[in-house]
């Protein structure tokens, strides 16, 4: 009987290192599982933040069509000041170029407004050269920027996307 409980006390201290290494197993898979939802935290971050420059660049692109649609204009739709709302004239029946130009700023503003965290435009005529910059910005952290920078090392400053075009 003496043989037989050097088995049974071997067969139970094999048990006991059983049971540590599936602890040790289920440790590593945790770590491992919160490796796997931080990369797809970070992946989601991503995939919003290129969401948001698509459309960005949407909207600049926009921008130009409708500059290119009214050229003998252009330089109208370079402007500091915010248009009033539009009567809606240009929907319903034949414009001005310049009632076209009003239009079609409300129309992007408000449109940069509701596709993006803080959306907003500006276009720049570069002088002398019939360029226009067009900047769309944004508050991509969503943390209440309203900056009108586009250095993103400073967090009050909006996120930019600019392009370069002549009508």
């Amino acid at each position: 009987m003496h043989h037989s409980k050097k088995h049974t006390t071997a067969a139970y201290r094999a048990g006991g290192f059983t049971l540590v290494e599936i602890l040790v197993a289920v440790l590593v898979l945790s770590i491992g599982m919160l490796g796997i939802a931080s990369l797809q935290a970070t992946s989601l971050r991503h995939n919003n933040d290129a969401s948001m420059q698509t459309r960005a660049s949407y909207l600049a692109s926009d921008m130009a069509d409708r500059m290119r649609a009214n050229a003998s204009q252009a330089s109208a739709y370079a402007t500091t000041t915010s248009p009033s709302p539009a009567s809606g004239k240009c929907l319903t029946s034949p414009c001005t170029p310049i009632e076209l130009v009003e239009n079609d700023l409300v129309e992007w503003n408000a449109l940069a407004a509701n596709t993006l965290p803080a959306g907003q435009g500006s276009i720049i005529s570069i002088a002398g050269t019939g360029l226009f910059t067009i900047t769309v910005r944004w508050d991509e952290a969503r943390n209440g920027a309203n900056g009108t920078g586009c250095d993103p090392d400073v967090s009050t400053d909006l996120r930019c996307l600019s392009i370069t075009t002549q009508p």
